[in-house]
């Protein structure tokens, strides 16, 4: 009956270092991957969320950067804006960008200080998934369509997990890993391409640590 009991404690302690361990590694989540991330976007109302769906903390990521303001979800304006929408998935519609090459749009609002700031989870079955974001970046950067054109080009073209920023460090991207098939990118910005509550920088560590949130 005592190496019962031992066995038994012997097992249990096993269990429960299991069952520690697999919380510190994130254990049950599932891995980032188009399929994971198209579930995720179609579980968003459409008419968005008060919440962002993706496990992004802002207000971590901007702290290890050194930043002093005070960072968090959601707008800094009460402005009944949604925090988070999604585009694609079940609701891309014919002829869309991510319907052509099928993927998902997860588009988060965030805020450091004054200033909002947008985070862009955007994944597709095929390469170049920060194209449909072309748009994006013209508003946040306050680029030229050449410009715009370029840097699409170059942040493309990059390895994962490589920071891409604008010439004017408005806009930073970066290629993330998938588990399988697919290509996909995120993309931190300002919301109004003026105001710039991140530093060069500082927008290039936040969006890495971003990513490393994620995958």
């Amino acid at each position: 009956m005592t190496h019962v009991r031992n066995r038994l404690t012997f097992a249990s302690a096993l269990a429960a270092a299991a069952l520690i361990t697999g919380c510190q590694s994130g254990s049950g989540a599932d891995p980032l991957s188009l399929g994971s991330l198209t579930k995720t976007a179609d579980a968003v109302p459409d008419d968005g969320t008060d919440t962002c769906p993706l496990p992004y903390d802002l207000g971590e990521a901007a702290k290890d950067a050194g930043v002093e303001a005070e960072a968090g979800p959601g707008s800094a304006e009460e402005d009944g804006k949604p925090a988070a929408t999604a585009e694609g998935g079940k609701r891309a519609e014919p002829g869309s960008p991510l319907a052509v090459n099928p993927g998902v749009l997860i588009s988060c609002t965030f805020h450091i200080g004054r200033d909002d700031v947008q985070v862009h989870t955007i994944a597709t079955r095929e390469q170049h998934a920060i194209y449909p974001l072309a748009p994006v970046i013209s508003s946040l950067a306050s680029l030229s369509a050449d410009d715009v054109t370029g840097y699409v080009k170059k942040a493309a073209a990059a390895e994962a997990g490589k920071v891409v920023t604008t010439d004017n460090g408005s806009v930073a991207s970066l290629r993330l890993k998938l588990d399988g098939e697919g290509d996909a990118a995120l993309l931190v910005g300002s919301a109004d391409g003026e105001s710039a509550p991140l530093t060069p920088e500082q927008l290039s560590e936040v969006t890495r640590t971003l990513a490393e949130q994620v995958q």
